[in-house]
This record gives structure tokens, C-alpha cells and sequence, in this order.
């Protein structure tokens, strides 16, 4: 189903080109034509199933029409590897499935059995907690108390604190680093 090493001896920055200025689905298909094997073997080494990997190469090549004109692409073979790599990969991800087991009742500790031992730990690890979010910077500070404790989403912390979302997912992050290699220190 896919092999072919195209007609054309344009090279893929030329047949780019041409897609890019007239929306030339004629180079559009001679590079699908060119590499259609090539994303078939990375989609089969991934999904291991011969139909999801020609759904996927299908997926792959639809993509590209949006793709080609949102991306300044230097190296095609390699980008459209990469892009065939993420694409399955995305969707193994998506198809993982966390099986959730009940846990009866009768087999938890409820907290009015808890050892006196038990709480004197909780009581040390929340201080020793609480002096590590001190530690943070200001910016990983703010944003890891609005998550964790008064737990906004990230949405409502860039509304309240004005920082970039991408900044407050990189704060979270590297805070919730942080404040485990502090406990860990203090331990």
C-alpha cells in the first residue's frame, strides 16, 4: 500500500515551496508519495497493528496540509519522522486505560484508629512541608499554594496572579521539584 518513491525530481524544499505559495495538493501528494513507507514503518513500530498503522499514516498525511503552512520546516524526512514518532505516541496515550480498583470499606484505617505514632509523623512532615514552601521562590511560592492548597486550576492562578500560563505550569513543576528534594534533604 505504501510504496513509491515519487515522480517528480523536485527536492521536498521545492515541493514545499510550491504547496506553501499555490496550495499545490499535486506536491502535497508527491511528498505523501515519497515518504508514505517511511511513516508506515514508524506508525507499525509503535501501534504494532498493520490497520491502526495505516490509519494513523492517513492521519499523519491530513495533518500535513495544516502543518506545511503553520512551520518553517528545514529537514522534512526528520520533521515528518519526529511528527509520525509523536502522533503515535499521542495516541497510546490516549488509549491507556487506569484500572481502577474499589477498595472496601472495611479494609481502611479510619481516622479515628489512627496510631498516635501515625500523627506525630503527619504533624513533623506538614511542618517540615511547610518550611520548604517557604523556601521556593516567589513566583513557584504562589503558584504551588494556589494549586495545592487552595487548589485553583491554572486557569483561575493566571486570572489572580497575572502570570503567563505556561509560567505557572513551569512554577508548579519545578516548585513541586523542589519542595521533594527539600523533604528529602530534611529527612
Amino acid at each position: 500500500m505504501f510504496v513509491g518513491t515519487g515522480s517528480s525530481n523536485s527536492s521536498d524544499e521545492e515541493l514545499i515551496a510550491q504547496f506553501r505559495s499555490s496550495n499545490d495538493m499535486a506536491a502535497l501528494a508527491e511528498l505523501f508519495t515519497r515518504y508514505s513507507a517511511l511513516v508506515y514503518g514508524v506508525c507499525l513500530k509503535y501501534l504494532k497493528d498493520r490497520d491502526n498503522a495505516k490509519d494513523a499514516v492517513m492521519q499523519v498525511f491530513e495533518k500535513l496540509n495544516k502543518s506545511l503552512k503553520a512551520h518553517q520546516i528545514e529537514h522534512f524526512k526528520s520533521w515528518l519522522y519526529i511528527t509520525s514518532k509523536n502522533h503515535c505516541l499521542m495516541q497510546l496515550r490516549a488509549k491507556k486505560k487506569i484500572i481502577m480498583e474499589e477498595i472496601r470499606e472495611d479494609f481502611m484505617e479510619s481516622q479515628l484508629f489512627l496510631h498516635q505514632e501515625t500523627e506525630d509523623l503527619r504533624g513533623e512532615d506538614l511542618l517540615k512541608l511547610e518550611k520548604c514552601i517557604e523556601q521556593l521562590k516567589n513566583g513557584q511560592k504562589d503558584c504551588v499554594q494556589l494549586f495545592y492548597i487552595k487548589e485553583m486550576c491554572y486557569k483561575e492562578i493566571v486570572n489572580n496572579t497575572g502570570i503567563e500560563l505556561n509560567k505557572v505550569k513551569s512554577y508548579i513543576q519545578n516548585g513541586k521539584r523542589n519542595l521533594k528534594i527539600c523533604m528529602e534533604q530534611s529527612e
